[in-house]
């Protein structure tokens, strides 16, 4: 795997970055060198991302220019983490309002609608990171065929629950948001809620399937 780079984010931070494309493989070593940082001195939170591993230090203590030679080290001595066993199914109600850009995704693809929804839920996801916003879950695994483009111009407002996809990666937005991905269907499921012992129902690593409850033509 091609080495990362890694740079500084403020005085107190450190980033790693792997180059694209997001891989499983790539995740995976990203959650294990997570794992390894939380137990680094001085070290104040560690955020996973895309491609990336945020590091945010003690600023009083940290020599970044030492930590950078020591971060460098351990991803090349990272053996990626398998992903958690958890499979979680999401019931999804697609096209309609619920879905509004279905079949622009089936027109764009040249699939029928009924065979954009079966490629959809016959996949296997896997939570790459968790960000954007609390519990909004990027998903890997969608069908090549499902690939599409972010909306030109994005919606001011998409309703919680609407489940998405923007490139190579399909999502659900947790809460109702500004957005810019093709929404395909809607899920009843709560994916944040602050009062839960985990908040998110989704999680990295994560395996993720989603059921058909309905298609709207």
């Amino acid at each position: 795997m091609t080495a990362p780079r890694i740079y500084p984010f403020g005085d107190s931070a450190l980033v790693c970055e792997a180059p694209a494309p997001a891989t499983l493989a790539c995740q995976q070593r990203i959650w294990a060198l997570a794992e390894a940082a939380r137990d680094w001195p001085d070290v104040v939170e560690v955020v996973p991302g895309m491609n990336n591993l945020t590091i945010v230090f003690d600023p009083v203590r940290v020599d970044l220019e030492a930590r950078a030679v020591d971060l460098s080290a351990a991803w090349d001595q990272a053996v990626g983490v398998e992903a958690r066993t958890r499979e979680i199914e999401i019931g999804v109600r697609y096209g309609g309002e619920d879905g509004p850009d279905l079949r622009a995704v089936a027109e764009y693809t040249g699939l029928t609608v009924e065979e954009v929804v079966r490629r959809h839920a016959s996949a296997q996801y896997i939570v790459f990171f968790v960000g954007f916003q609390p519990g909004f879950a990027y998903l890997g695994g969608l069908d090549p065929a499902l690939h599409m483009p972010r909306r030109a111009v994005p919606r001011v407002a998409v309703p919680v629950g609407s489940v998405g996809i923007g490139g190579a990666q399909t999502g659900i937005y947790p809460a109702a948001s500004p957005g810019g991905w093709q929404l395909i269907g809607r899920t009843p499921s709560q994916l944040f809620d602050p009062t839960r012992d985990r908040p998110t129902l989704l999680e990295p690593g994560d395996r993720v399937r989603f059921t058909i409850a309905e298609i709207v033509q």
